[in-house]
């Protein structure tokens, strides 16, 4: 395997700590892990990040994360075994989202609910160029195989391919969740979805979004706080040097409630991730 060039991660104690109480079993809903030695993507869109499974439990440690979601990231595609090896060594406080082709078998997908995996992430970036029916024939699909196990779906989507989806999904009986906040979205897109009681929305990779992100998450919270998740998106893919601090500080001015804050930070990640 050709050695990578590697992304320089901030320090843990640089991190700016939580303004705010914590709840007890909050959860950080999107965080990947790298280590070297696992094969990954041949030609990787980001430059390899130093974000080591240790790196990141030091950081939850600092900021109150008792529970965590790791995501399968698009560097290493559907080979899982970096994120099973993670789930063996944290135990139950983690749980896992995969990425999986057409050809997983019932008995691979049984085997990674037993590790610890409650969700399908679906690349719909890597298919953004799929008709819509294509599009509805392949979550169909995936829908079948998450439902048998009480799986939910992940989008990694463009809000553009939601929004062609929309007449589709707010009749889409089957939980799924959104990333990184609509990934472009507008809230008149966004809250038909949240209403249909079958879609959550992460609160995540705020950095990623040109819209005005402030009034955005405020308005998903005074509408749903209790279909939202918070998620860090460590270690913050191309820029390792953010402050994980400050992303969850701007919680407290999203979510001024404490009560609002727990439902995002325990109560629906409790739902989707810790109920099996």
């Amino acid at each position: 395997m050709t050695p990578l060039q590697t992304m320089p991660m901030r320090t843990t104690t640089s991190n700016t700590q939580p303004r705010f109480s914590m709840p007890p079993m909050s959860c950080d809903s999107h965080f990947h892990v790298f280590e070297p030695g696992y094969a990954h993507v041949p030609e990787p869109l980001y430059t390899f990040p130093d974000g080591t499974l240790e790196q990141y439990l030091r950081l939850a440690d600092r900021l109150g994360i008792e529970r965590m979601v790791l995501v399968q990231p698009t560097f290493y595609d559907t080979d899982n075994s970096l994120l099973l090896d993670v789930l063996r060594k944290v135990g139950s406080r983690c749980r896992g989202v995969v990425r999986v082709d057409d050809s997983v078998s019932d008995a691979e997908l049984d085997a990674l609910h037993d590790a610890g995996v409650r969700a399908i992430r679906l690349d719909l970036f890597a298919r953004a160029d799929w008709s819509t029916e294509e599009l509805v024939a392949y979550l169909r699909a995936m829908t079948d195989r998450a439902r048998l196990r009480g799986w939910h779906l992940q989008f990694y989507t463009p809000g553009a391919v939601v929004q062609r989806l929309l007449p589709f999904l707010t009749g889409f009986e089957h939980t799924f969740v959104i990333d990184h906040m609509g990934y472009g979205m507008d809230l008149d897109g966004l809250l038909p979805l949240l209403a249909g009681g079958f879609c959550y929305l992460k609160l995540s990779g705020p950095y990623r979004l040109k819209t005005d992100v402030e009034a955005l998450a405020r308005a998903l919270v005074e509408a749903r706080p209790d279909r939202l998740l918070w998620g860090s998106d460590w270690p913050h893919l191309p820029n390792g040097q953010r402050d994980t601090g400050e992303l969850l500080n701007l919680l407290a001015g999203w979510a001024p409630s404490p009560e609002d804050r727990h439902q995002i930070l325990v109560e629906a990640p409790g739902r989707l991730f810790y109920a099996q």
